[in-house]
């Protein structure tokens, strides 16, 4: 692939020179920042977090910029050692979308949680927070390994750190419901890790490697019953910690039970790490002669889990369970790229180095759901601040109480529901055009209906909001992370019951520090010239953060599709152009390729939407062919 081409590239042919440390600092710096904050405790843990999260953006952010002026994946041999004696460390295109993705995530997570675990200063060591800021910044170490990791054994050792500092935060409140989620989201972990390890296992026994690369080229196009069964085991395994229908009990009360900052992070991230390893098996591992039938397989399940999650969804009386069965809903959209992508329709262009509408839009859909979601438990948590509870019926006059919140709440959904101008539209698309180029027409009609389930329980939460009864009841908060003053912000006019209503404690705080229990807290209207008014519950400043993550998801739609070349770079491109056996039991060329906007051309939007029509809404990056990178 061409190197993009870049300004400045004296700067960035230096910073091609620290490369290797750039990629070793992704694990480090968070590893060293947890000790840290871990031994110094109290107020430290949180001030050394808030200093790492703009470093550890800045690392992401210079890694896939270097990649991308390269045009080359970066890849580095701990200690010299190259495998299978050492351990490599490797970003291509899409480790580098995803390692940027986390970063910018949890820097919002990051700054959104400083209310909610705030520590004193004469207070040397509090439980929730440090335990927080602690599995945060390991979490995030976690997930970077799991992205750049090449080897099955230490991929293994990162998903696992990932497991154990994610069930921690489930059950950060110390309540009975939230420690049996917590257990039951272990349980089905360690049941992936062993069936994961006794892939591994089997792997190595076939072929004396577990680093990706060398795994792939003994393969080839064939592989032993071994290591076949191997894939499946892992796969399998992987599965349950994604939480994929039949495998997903554990995910609902687990995510729904955590702190507001903790659900962000574990349904926008701590999923995805898992659906990544089992992304890079099928392109990377899996014999091509079995990846047809099982795709259909792990698609079925995906479609599935659209419907169910969506079901689910409507039925749900609280907001944070619902938008937690939204999540199983929107993984079961990323398994429809399995067979998108393994069709033998695909198989032209993807063998002349096209990305293909299923890579792209399945990808489109993990970032753009990555950051809606966080948006959307934010958002959920700021409500269980400012009402006291989440009950979706009880939300009315909230659009006056957290306007920002609730326009937050409502673009996110629209990403959800995949409405243009939002990445899930984008998203949607591509998955909608793959599967009508392939042929394959009944995943369209899963994608447009689990649209209209989205809807439906999306529906609910914004009427209810808008022009629901107000019957909650609102608890003065701080105006800033650290303090409250007075601000006169609603009359009693507009909300009535909130003004003369009891304020009883919370029946699900969105944090181990309930709205009760944070300084300058009064929990009464207050008086200004004789009329009673309400203070601002939340912080604007929480507001705002949460309203960047879902604008994220928006902007995510109006990006041209020629973006997307970075997800050519690497192990991507390399295993598609080893699909091209695959056109044989159907007799499918180049030349026999229907005309259905597949015909390959140097560039990714041009290769899906060479013959769109012009469509309203999508910031003019799908109606027209994109020009080749140069």
């Amino acid at each position: 692939m061409t190197p993009l081409l870049i300004e400045n590239g004296d700067l960035l042919a230096g910073l091609g020179v620290w490369s290797d440390e750039l990629l070793v600092s992704l694990l480090v710096l968070p590893v060293l920042a947890m000790l840290l904050g871990f031994v110094l405790g109290g107020r430290a843990a949180e001030r050394i977090t808030l200093l790492t999260l703009p470093l550890g953006l800045a690392l992401a952010i210079a890694v896939a910029v270097l990649m991308l002026h390269q045009g080359t994946p970066l890849s580095y041999d701990i200690g010299g050692w190259e495998p299978p004696l050492g351990v490599a460390l490797r970003v291509d295109g899409l480790s580098a979308l995803l390692l940027l993705t986390t970063a910018l995530v949890i820097t919002g997570v990051g700054l959104y949680a400083c209310a909610d675990f705030a520590t004193s200063a004469d207070v040397k060591e509090a439980r929730a927070p440090l335990a927080f800021w602690t599995l945060l910044l390991g979490l995030w170490a976690a997930l970077n390994a799991v992205f750049i990791g090449q080897d099955l054994f230490n991929l293994y050792v990162a998903i696992e750190l990932l497991t154990f500092t994610a069930v921690p935060l489930v059950c950060l409140k110390g309540s009975a419901e939230t420690l049996q989620a917590a257990l039951r989201y272990l349980l089905f972990a360690l049941l992936g890790s062993v069936l994961y390890l006794l892939g591994a296992a089997l792997l190595y026994g076939a072929y004396g490697t577990l680093d990706i690369g060398q795994l792939a080229a003994a393969m080839g196009s064939s592989a032993e019953p071994a290591a076949i069964a191997a894939v499946v085991l892992m796969t399998a395994g992987l599965l349950a910690k994604t939480a994929l229908v039949p495998l997903h009990l554990w995910l609902p009360p687990a995510h729904a039970g955590a702190p507001a900052a903790a659900s962000a992070v574990l349904s926008a991230l701590v999923v995805k790490g898992s659906f990544y390893l089992v992304f890079r098996l099928w392109i990377d591992l899996m014999p091509l002669a079995y990846t047809q039938q099982i795709a259909q397989g792990l698609a079925t399940l995906g479609a599935v889990a659209i419907l169910l999650g969506g079901i689910m969804a409507i039925r749900q009386a609280r907001l944070k369970m619902l938008i937690a069965y939204s999540t199983l809903a929107q993984l079961g959209y990323l398994f429809l790229i399995f067979p998108l992508l393994v069709s033998p329709v695909m198989v032209p262009a993807l063998a002349d180095g096209s990305t293909p509408a299923a890579w792209t839009g399945g990808i489109l859909q993990l970032v753009s759901h990555a950051f809606a979601k966080a948006s959307m438990f934010m958002g959920a948590g700021l409500i269980m601040i400012a009402l006291g509870h989440d009950r979706i019926a009880d939300l009315g006059g909230l659009g006056r109480l957290l306007p920002i919140t609730l326009v937050a709440f409502a673009l996110s959904g629209l990403s959800l529901m995949g409405l243009p101008p939002s990445g899930g539209f984008a998203a949607k698309w591509l998955l909608l055009r793959a599967a009508i180029e392939t042929g394959q027409w009944w995943w369209m009609l899963v994608i447009l209906l689990g649209g209209v389930l989205t809807g439906v329980y999306l529906y609910r939460v914004l009427v209810s909001a808008s022009f629901g009864g107000a019957g909650a009841v609102v608890e003065a908060g701080p105006t800033s992370d650290r303090q409250s003053a007075s601000v006169p912000e609603l009359a009693p006019e507009a909300l009535p019951e909130l003004a003369s209503a009891p304020s009883p404690e919370p029946a699900s705080a969105p944090s181990p520090r309930s709205s009760s229990e944070r300084p300058g807290q009064t929990g009464q209207a207050q008086s200004v010239q004789g009329q009673p008014r309400l203070q601002r519950p939340v912080a604007r400043s929480r507001e705002l953060i949460v309203l960047t993550l879902a604008l994220i998801a928006i902007a995510l739609g109006m990006v041209p599709l020629t973006s997307f070349e970075i997800l050519q770079i690497g192990r991507g491109g390399e295993a598609m152009a080893m699909l091209e056996p695959l056109a044989e039991p159907v007799g499918l060329s180049a030349v026999e390729l229907p005309p259905s906007g597949l015909t390959p051309v140097p560039s990714v939007a041009g290769s899906l939407v060479a013959e769109m029509e012009p469509l309203p809404g999508v910031a003019g990056s799908l109606p027209s062919a994109a020009e080749p990178l140069p």
